[in-house]
């Protein structure tokens, strides 16, 4: 890749050329560059935004991500920058995540942590469950279960509406609303592609979506570790699906 190739990447990826600055820390703005690695420790991509100011190198970490393109990872950073309050405001009108809903769906977004996970844990740790945190079920499989039962082979995913597409309050943005459609549905299939690789190794996959009553996801992470315990057919268990 050239380095205007790698200019263009960043670009795409932040929403535009004037999504990249940040502070120079003396009133002026220069541009900044998300670098992912490859963490030995976790198996994840590790992300962090670099820049130059006053003749030194920054550097911040953004986490951790593992989506399945070098792409979605890039733009899974930006954001990640943005919602940590690294980069400057620019106009949003040419942006990718132009309209002030999708902005601010994207800015509540977590990559984890969120409150309705925490909300699930919480009652589950309540009931005497014991667990494992944003784990991978299988270790050779570049997936993570927001809580994982390890024992018993049971992995719950707690998604998100805006960004796995649910189908009560799923609203796709008006502006580069291909672009949306394509990202959430991809979200999708990537979701239909893990569950069905855990199944195969025989996990059972408790689905539940943010919307969804605690009590309920609980219920529903109740019937799952049953089953498992039972040596039942290995299967996916949806909040959507009775």
């Amino acid at each position: 890749m050239t380095r205007t190739d790698r200019v263009r990447e960043q670009d795409r990826a932040a929403g535009g050329p004037g999504k990249r600055f940040v502070s120079d820390e003396a009133g002026g703005k220069v541009p900044a560059t998300v670098v992912l690695t490859a963490s030995r420790r976790t198996g994840r991509v590790a992300a962090r935004l670099e820049w130059t100011a006053a003749g030194r190198r920054r550097r911040h970490s953004l986490g951790e991500m593992d989506h399945p393109t070098r792409s979605a990872n890039l733009r899974a950073a930006w954001l990640l920058a943005e919602k940590a309050g690294l980069l400057m405001e620019e106009d949003t009108g040419n942006s990718w995540a132009s309209s002030r809903g999708t902005r601010a769906s994207m800015r509540s977004n977590r990559a984890r942590d969120t409150k309705p996970e925490l909300r699930l844990r919480s009652s589950l740790h309540r009931e005497g469950l014991r667990f494992r945190v944003n784990a991978r079920p299988v270790a050779t499989l570049r997936r993570t279960a927001d809580v994982l039962f390890s024992k018993n082979k049971v992995a719950v995913f707690v998604d998100g509406c805006y960004w796995h597409g649910c189908p009560t309050h799923r609203s796709i943005p008006s502006t580069n609303r291909d672009f949306w459609v394509s990202k959430i549905e991809g979200n999708k299939s990537r979701d239909r592609e893990t569950e069905g690789l855990l199944v195969e190794n025989g996990w059972f996959v408790v689905r539940v979506w943010e919307h969804t009553p605690v009590d309920d996801a609980v219920a529903l992470v109740r019937l799952g570790l049953e089953e498992a315990k039972t040596g039942r057919a290995v299967r996916v268990f949806r909040a959507d699906v009775h």
